[in-house]
């Protein structure tokens, strides 16, 4: 059940008064030009605004502030608008019937939990690809910024209307998964008393050690007498699954899931990587110089060509992209892809796009979104993290030092295009200096709220919403229908970490309003107040928990 966005009503009335003005002669226009209504800065301007006559004074040559004048006039009277007018310097300003905004708390009684879909994705499919590092090691404080965007990205997209595909490519070819092998084969080596060349490229954390080690008791020393090359091979099967399920154990504890967990391993098994190669060396995009394979992606735009296979005939990180996006555009015909990367990969990314419109896709079939580095703090110190070295806090430590939701919140709270910092101590505190507790204190008030009410045996289903004229609960309502809207434009934008924000002005405006309007009272000539308050909370707790839920986060119902 998708949700009715108020907003494009408001472009539907306003586009009629421009065919109107059109049909008239009043304004020459070739064409119905974009129409853009958002939400003004300043509340005293209205619910909704355009600035439409600005943009058509040029086109028109019409005063913009006489534009919106003669707009207001030709804009037909709808029900959920009590007021239209102009505004200087040429905007039109809508401000919505309370009565309109008062029916809203059925509607979202109504919806229940599909409140806040929206049909902006027509079914159609979508792939996100996130997190994806190598297995060879636990994921880390840095991949679990990534991982949070991805899944509250997919999760706005699902209620966006898109049949989405969440998934993780295991990078479980090349030289750092042999690297990764090796170094588990040593281990388990020591942990059978025997001597071990470590490689010098080797990942030397514990976990290492830990991994050798449960090979070792696991399988006994039944590789110790096998070929050297066999025994790294099927001891680095052993570990890469292991290490894949722990990977796959982590995310989960903080609720990120997928849909498939692509292999690399895969693509030169199908011979996909053969024929990406292949489709691009028909189109005249490979050649050969230097004893290595280039990709001419300056071709196509890109500053330099860039190798995918070297000189020792390995094929590089690069040509094994290309394969996996050969995959999903050509082989699973996905027509919009969404790759979120780490930082390290900002340069990667024109190449990428080159390879993807060389192999014949349109470009913007693929979306790139980098998350930024983090910056772990507690307190004033600094946590540093190295991955090489196994002196990094990973993200299981995070989680159960303060809890997946607080991680889900402060990694999803920033723009993934800016750096950040996150405060372990501000995580943990159990005040509303924390965001996370208030918002999800305001979601276990409304569940005390009503829990109370059911003991009381009041039926407030016969609650008449059009008793809610204080300026908190309308402030109340209107901060919650904003869901729908804000759904729709994350999708569009791609920019999830809008949700956070909305969710701690939805608890604002709650708490505000059950400071100031008493929901329960004793006073029997409050009692129909009484139930449509109770109507209220029951619609607030709605939209609270459907908004934690794109975020990926729990609805306690007690605190």
């Amino acid at each position: 059940m998708a949700t009715a966005l108020i907003r494009d009503r408001i472009q539907e009335v306003v586009a009629a008064a421009i065919e109107r003005a059109r049909t008239e002669g009043t304004i020459q226009l070739e064409s119905m030009p974009e129409i853009l209504v958002e939400r003004p800065g300043n509340p005293d301007h209205g619910d909704f605004a355009t600035s439409l006559p600005l943009r058509l004074a040029r086109a028109t040559r019409i005063n913009p502030l006489k534009l919106a004048e003669t707009l207001v006039e030709l804009i037909p009277q709808v029900d959920e608008v009590e007021k239209v007018e102009a505004a200087h310097p040429g905007f039109i300003n809508f401000y919505l019937n309370d009565s309109w905004i008062q029916s809203q708390v059925e509607a979202v009684r109504e919806a229940g939990d599909e409140y806040g879909n929206v049909s902006a994705g027509q079914g159609q499919p979508v792939m996100v690809e996130f997190v994806s590092v190598n297995p060879t090691g636990p994921v880390h404080v840095g991949h679990t910024r990534g991982a949070v965007l991805g899944s509250a990205l997919a999760n706005t997209l699902d209620a966006a209307g898109y049949s989405v595909t969440r998934e993780y490519y295991v990078n479980d070819a090349g030289t750092q998964m042999e690297a990764f092998y090796r170094s588990i084969y040593a281990r388990y080596r020591e942990a059978l008393g025997r001597e071990a060349d470590f490689p010098s490229n080797g990942y030397a954390g514990d976990y290492i050690t830990d991994l050798g080690g449960e090979i070792a008791e696991a399988e006994g020393p039944r590789f110790l007498d096998m070929e050297e090359g066999q025994a790294v091979k099927e001891i680095g099967d052993i570990g890469r699954e292991k290490m894949v399920a722990l990977i796959r154990e982590d995310l989960e504890e903080i609720g990120v899931s997928f849909d498939n967990w692509f292999s690399e391993r895969s693509l030169y098994m199908n011979r996909e990587y053969e024929q990406a190669m292949d489709l691009l060396r028909e189109k005249s995009y490979l050649s050969e110089r230097d004893n290595a394979l280039w990709f001419n992606s300056s071709m196509l735009g890109d500053d330099k060509d860039n190798v995918v296979v070297r000189s020792s005939g390995e094929p590089t990180y690069f040509a094994s992209d290309i394969a996996y996006h050969y995959n999903k555009f050509v082989k699973r015909e996905f027509q919009q892809v969404i790759d979120i990367w780490g930082a390290d990969h900002q340069g990667h990314v024109p190449r990428m796009k080159a390879a993807v419109e060389a192999l014949g896709i349109a470009p913007d079939g693929l979306t790139v979104l980098i998350s930024q580095m983090v910056t772990l703090k507690r307190g004033a110190e600094v946590v540093r993290a190295s991955k090489r070295t196994g002196d990094f806090v990973t993200l299981k430590e995070l989680a159960e030092e303060v809890g997946s939701d607080a991680c889900r919140y402060f990694f999803l709270a920033r723009s993934p295009s800016t750096q950040m910092e996150f405060d372990l101590e501000l995580a943990k505190k159990e005040s509303s200096e924390n965001p996370v507790y208030y918002i999800q204190y305001a979601h276990a008030r409304n569940f005390s709220i009503l829990n109370l009410a059911r003991s009381r045996n009041i039926d407030w289903s016969v609650g008449d919403v059009s008793l809610l004229n204080d300026p908190n609960e309308l402030n109340l309502i209107r901060t919650m229908i904003r869901l729908p809207e804000l759904v729709d434009q994350m999708a569009r934008s791609l920019e999830p970490h809008h949700l956070p924000h909305y969710a701690m002005e939805l608890a604002t405006a709650f708490h505000w309003f059950y400071e100031n309007c008493r929901v329960i009272s004793a006073n029997p000539e409050d009692n129909e107040v009484t139930l449509a308050r109770l109507k209220l909370v029951e619609s607030a707790q709605i939209v609270f928990r459907r908004s934690l839920e794109l975020m990926g986060m729990n609805a306690p119902e007690r605190m």
